[in-house]
This record gives structure tokens, C-alpha cells and sequence, in this order.
């Protein structure tokens, strides 16, 4: 896969440049609570001001569902975005007629028009109409075939104006397609999370790349109970049994290994008050449920990341948000940060609690894709890539 990027622009000094960002942050008190996602930008933001150009800025935030919601304008992403880039940054009220007279425009909720979330052509029409070329640098929304990230640049490029890829966009196509491509061998992926039909497409996708793949978090569950074990009140998805079941004979089949948790935190009710205990993973007493992977399972895991030339880590290894059961998560965390693999995270919880434990440094790469990474990994054609390509 071969993307136009930044690098084909061209002169784009005096024009105005369409960018699609994801800055769909977490906003508490109107304030923005975790800036990741706007750092990510910044350098294809930067890049563009240096060159010349003025920026119109678009993201979604949450999922207001084609209406306007207070709580849901891009005023403290705006803010937040003027501190970093030090200049103001102009934050519209809707779409507006005609572009304020400044570097940086904001413009407001893209998904406050249903327009937006149909891939509407009319609407994609009015944010064409802003812009003398289009660059997407919205990693994390590639996969959906919205407007701002499918309709807008097929316009722009009919009608002779340029579409391209940012250095976000860029590198994440680059490191993720490695991993589909030619990783370094042993290559083990980890992967949690609540419900294990969330990751059965990429589970099969697996199969076929890595060497190892340990799972971790409720999804867990699933396939311990699909074994004939005994999980308590653990969240199970007995309608997923056979296709676990035929998962992990394929597995067995390509020689790879599925490794499951072999003990586990388990508690009745997941608070930070909760009494927890470590039991076998596949003996949980009735009225518990696992919560957390237990030390010996992050042993093992950590010994398997540790002979490993590539890392992929996606979803938390338990309810890692209260500290009775963010161990596993750590523990799994500062395994691959330690190690000499090339690693990469992605998802919005597991780079959460890779900041919260300041690993990012042991990182190779922090993919800003949720839903996006693991559909690019499956080996899908995302919409907002597929338009970018040569």
C-alpha cells in the first residue's frame, strides 16, 4: 500500500488546507482530560503552518447522533489546541458561511449534522467549498465511510484538487502494515477486553500472522468456559462457544499458540472496596467473578513477551480502572516496555493505562486507532485509506 502524503502537496503556501483531525478527546468540567489524540496531530498541523497554508480543522466528538449538544461543542478541544500550537485557534458555531481571517479554524462538531455520519455528498459539497486540498490525519476514524473522511476527498480529487495522507495517517499505515506484511519473529499479540465477539475478526487474522497470541480481560472467559471450566459470574458469551472452539483448532493447527489466563483476581463485584482473592482461572467459586489476570499468568506472559521480536498489544487485561484490578494490565504493560521487541498498543484503554503507568518511552508505537487498528490488521480496506492510496 502506497499512500499520497504530505510530500506531494506541493506549494501550499496562501491556500487554505482541509484538515481531518481525531480529536475526539475526553472532556470533564469543559476542559479537555487527556490531550493524547491532539499531540498526535500536531506535527501534520505544524508542518502545514510552516509551509504557509491556513488550516480548516474538523473532527467528530462522541456520538451526539446529527444534533447540535452542548456538552458535545469543540470549544475545550480549541483551547486545549491553542495552548499547544501557542496561537489562537478560532473555534466555529456550526458550519459557517465564510472562514474567519486566521491561521487555524476549528470548525464545530462535524457530527452534529446527520450529513456527516451518512457520507452525504451535499454535505461533503459545503466542507469542500472551504479548501483548496484535503489532508487526512484522522487515523482513528479511517475506517468509517463518513463524509469528512470518504465523500470529501473523492470530491476534491474529482475535481482536481489534492488528497493526501498525514504523518499520522502516514506512520500508522506504515508500522501496522509491517505487522501484516513482515514482522520479526516471534511475533505475539495480546489481546483483552470485555467481549470476545468484539475481537473474533482479528483473533482469525492472528492466526494466520503471529506466533502466539495471550488473551486476557472478561473475553477471557469465553474461552475457558467454551474448555469445560468453571468461571463463576465472569461475563461469558455462551453463543460465541463454537466459534472460539473452532479458533482455537485452527490455532493448534498453524502451530500457534492461544494462551489463556492461568489464574485470575476474581471478586464479587468489581469496586474499589471489593474483597479480591486470586484463584484458578478455571476454578472460580460461584458469586466471583475475574476481574484482573493474576500474578502467574502475567509471569507467563511476560516470559513469552520477553523472547519476542514483535509485540502487538490491544485492550486491558482486566478492570484496570480501579486499582484491586489494574495489576495484570500493569504487570503486561511494563513487560513489553521493558523488552527489546518492536511493540505496539493501540486502543484508547490500554494507551490509558500506559501513560497512567509513564511507559509510553518503552513503546515503539502508540497507534491512535481503536476500531480503525484492528480492522487494518484483519487486512480490511478502510474507506479513508483506500481514497488516499496511489
Amino acid at each position: 500500500m502506497t499512500l499520497r502524503t504530505l510530500d506531494e502537496l506541493g506549494d501550499v503556501a496562501g491556500s487554505t488546507v482541509f484538515v481531518r483531525v481525531d480529536v475526539n478527546v475526553p472532556v470533564s468540567d469543559g476542559e479537555v482530560a487527556d490531550d493524547m489524540r491532539i499531540r498526535a496531530t500536531l506535527p501534520t498541523i505544524r508542518e502545514l503552518l510552516e509551509r504557509g497554508a491556513s488550516l480548516v480543522l474538523a473532527s467528530h466528538l462522541g456520538r451526539p447522533k446529527g444534533r447540535v449538544r452542548s456538552d458535545l461543542g469543540m470549544t475545550p478541544v480549541g483551547v486545549r489546541l491553542a495552548e499547544m500550537l501557542a496561537m489562537p485557534v478560532v473555534t466555529t458555531e456550526g458550519l459557517p458561511e465564510a472562514l474567519p481571517a486566521v491561521p487555524v479554524v476549528l470548525l464545530d462538531n462535524l457530527r452534529f449534522d446527520p450529513g456527516e455520519e451518512a457520507n452525504d455528498a451535499v454535505f461533503a459539497g459545503r466542507l469542500a467549498e472551504y479548501a483548496d486540498a484535503y489532508v487526512d490525519d484522522a487515523f482513528g476514524a479511517a475506517h468509517r465511510k463518513h463524509a469528512s473522511v470518504s465523500a470529501l476527498p473523492d470530491l476534491m480529487l474529482a475535481s482536481g484538487r489534492q488528497a493526501v495522507a498525514g504523518r499520522l495517517v502516514e506512520r500508522e499505515v506504515e508500522v501496522l502494515g509491517k505487522l501484516l506484511r513482515d514482522p520479526d519473529r516471534p511475533y505475539v499479540a495480546i489481546l483483552g477486553g470485555a467481549k470476545v465477539s468484539d475481537k473474533l475478526g482479528v483473533i482469525d487474522a492472528l492466526i494466520d500472522r503471529v506466533d502466539a497470541l495471550l488473551i486476557g480481560g472478561a473475553m477471557a472467559f469465553t474461552l475457558i468456559a467454551a474448555g469445560g471450566g468453571e468461571v463463576g459470574e465472569s461475563l461469558v458469551e455462551r453463543d460465541r462457544f463454537d466459534e472460539v472452539r473452532a479458533a482455537e483448532a485452527r490455532a493448534k493447527d498453524r502451530g500457534v499458540l492461544i494462551e489463556l489466563p492461568i489464574d485470575v483476581v476474581a471478586a464479587s463485584d468489581a469496586t474499589l472496596d471489593a474483597k479480591a482473592r486470586t484463584v484458578l482461572a478455571s476454578e472460580i467459586p460461584r458469586g466471583l467473578r475475574g476481574l484482573d489476570i493474576g500474578p502467574k499468568t502475567v509471569a507467563a506472559y511476560a516470559d513469552l513477551v520477553a523472547d519476542a521480536k514483535t509485540v502487538l498489544w490491544n485492550g486491558p487485561m482486566g478492570v484496570f480502572e480501579l486499582e484491586p484490578f489494574s495489576a495484570g494490565t500493569r504487570g503486561v504493560a511494563t513487560a513489553i516496555a521493558r523488552s527489546d521487541a518492536f511493540s505496539v498498543v493501540g486502543g484508547g484503554d490500554s494507551l490509558l493505562a500506559v501513560r497512567r503507568a509513564e511507559l509510553e518511552d518503552g513503546f515503539d508505537h502508540l497507534s491512535t486507532g481503536g476500531g480503525a487498528t484492528l480492522e487494518f490488521l484483519e487486512g480490511r480496506s478502510l474507506p479513508g485509506i483506500a481514497i488516499l492510496e496511489r
